[in-house]
């Protein structure tokens, strides 16, 4: 049985057993689409396609991190231009020193929205920069890292709107799936035209446990995926970086342009630029530019390269040079775990 088989074999089981209601696999080999696997349904009534975005929460991270990369390699930006550059305010409260290296290593100081700060308020711009750029940092930037877990998007988003005068959403239009022939297979900013077209996520029964003291630095609705959060058309709409909608297909297309060269260098994503225990989970970190290194589930010797975000509830996205892959899987039930990417990539750790 081919690789392909064996995935659409398990995620044909995941679903039959009603572990997951839809998910979706994508593997890009060394620019050669190897696996693209689907599953169950969009919602009811609608069979789910490869095609077919999902909402991922943080596995968007991974569009944001590379946005922020493309922002260098085209000259707006420097990895080590202050903030303050072309963000004047934020500089207050003990940010002056803070830089895009900072924002991209989550070491700026800033892992929970301001208090004021709620889901209603995100797609409010202006409302989120102003609160992110009057708020004190936890931590002097540079000296920590800690999971910035809805900042993350709004930082790297304003430094790219003050640089270039253009949301993400439009440079995620214009810099990656346009000129990579995926259109309608990643958005931050849904348009509202498109929102019926979208799966609709659902809650698994059971709730994860908060890991190590995250309530105490992140609001609740910042340390846990809501299916309420996920199916929200006016959320859904608006331009929330740190979080996505996209299918594994344009996820996995993302990430092997990047290992083939087609957007940045990827050297510059495999170099360990930070490394110490997270200040909100008190979990190891060990991060590249943007990215987390090491691949969920591999073994420790394997030692891996592989840089990616995972996402709440489950879905996750990877890049691995070593290997020359690239994998995406999305899902539409909101696991509080990723047992099954972890399933998944298991069967692919022995062929690729």
């Amino acid at each position: 049985m081919g690789l392909q088989e064996q995935v659409q074999s398990e995620i044909d089981r995941l679903v039959e057993a009603g572990a997951e209601t839809g998910v979706q696999v994508a593997v890009f080999r060394e620019g050669e689409l190897v696996i693209d696997a689907v599953a169950g349904t969009a919602d009811a009534g609608r069979p789910l396609t490869s095609r077919t975005p999902i909402f991922s929460f943080s596995t968007g991270k991974n569009v944001s991190a590379t946005l922020a990369h493309l922002l260098v390699a085209r000259g707006h930006l420097d990895y080590d231009t202050p903030v303050t550059d072309v963000w004047p305010e934020f500089g207050v409260r003990g940010k002056a020193a803070a830089t895009l290296r900072h924002v991209l290593t989550h070491t700026v100081g800033l892992p929970a929205m301001p208090r004021e700060i709620t889901p209603r308020e995100l797609p409010d711009w202006s409302r989120v920069c102003e609160s992110l750029a009057a708020a004190e940092p936890r931590w002097r930037p540079g000296a920590a890292t800690g999971y910035h877990s809805y900042t993350f998007g709004y930082l790297v988003g304003e430094l790219a709107r003050r640089a270039t005068g253009r949301p993400m959403h439009e440079l995620l239009r214009e810099w990656i799936t346009e000129p990579l022939g995926i259109q309608g297979q990643l958005y931050f900013a849904v348009p509202r035209e498109v929102l019926p077209d979208l799966a609709r996520v659902d809650q698994q029964p059971q709730r994860a446990p908060a890991e190590a003291d995250a309530d105490a630095v992140l609001a609740p609705w910042e340390s846990g995926p809501s299916a309420d959060f996920g199916n929200d058309a006016e959320l859904l709409g608006a331009d929330i970086p740190s979080v996505g909608t996209a299918t594994a297909y344009g996820l996995a297309a993302m990430f092997d342009a990047v290992l083939q060269g087609k957007l940045v260098d990827p050297t510059r994503l495999t170099e360990v630029a930070f490394e110490g225990t997270d200040e909100v989970f008190g979990t190891p970190a060990r991060l590249t530019l943007g990215y987390p290194i090491g691949r969920i589930g591999a073994p420790a010797e394997e030692n891996s390269r592989a840089f990616g975000w995972p996402g709440g509830g489950g879905s996750y996205a990877y890049a691995d040079p070593d290997r020359g892959v690239a994998f995406a899987l999305t899902k539409t039930r909101l696991s509080p775990d990723f047992d099954t990417a972890v399933s998944v990539t298991s069967i692919l750790a022995a062929d690729l």
